[in-house]
């Protein structure tokens, strides 16, 4: 599962072939296995929170 938040600016968000547009401020859930994408409208910042930890997401030491 991944939460995302928008920080700022506005994106067209299609999660599972529906789109919407969010901005600041807005939410999305996008499910495990699910086809998503973002487009930025206007220049922001997205917030992701993924559960479980996505490992590849992970610097390795």
């Amino acid at each position: 599962m991944q939460c995302s938040l928008v920080e700022q600016g506005v994106f067209d968000v299609t999660v599972a072939g529906r789109t919407e547009r969010l901005k600041q401020g807005d939410s999305f859930l996008v499910p495990s296995g699910a086809v998503h994408g973002a487009v930025a409208i206007e220049a922001g910042v997205l917030l992701d929170v993924f559960t479980p930890m996505r490992e590849d997401f992970v610097a390795q030491i």
